[in-house]
């Protein structure tokens, strides 16, 4: 690959957006965790809250496709129902 100006700035754009991305996936990733792991519906409610937010935002820039979103929020629902 040529080593041009914009060849190096594209590549430090994509370093960016790859921590920005993975920061972003991995605050999704726990907030569903913390969701599943609740045992409690009121506990559970709380977090199912802010799970789905994040999803939706995530889902929304790009960072994850839609079908994965749906599929999250179908999951962590399905959890929050299941509770008594």
């Amino acid at each position: 690959m040529e080593r041009t100006k914009s060849v190096l700035k594209r590549q430090r754009q994509e370093n960016q957006n790859y921590l920005r991305n993975s920061k972003r996936k991995t605050q999704m990733k726990n907030a569903v965790k913390k969701v599943l792991e609740s045992k409690t519906k009121v506990d559970a409610e709380a977090s199912y809250n802010n799970a789905v937010s994040i999803i939706d935002k995530l889902s929304n820039k790009g960072i994850i496709h839609k079908n994965s979103a749906a599929r999250r929020k179908s999951q962590i629902t399905r959890h929050l129902n299941s509770l008594n």
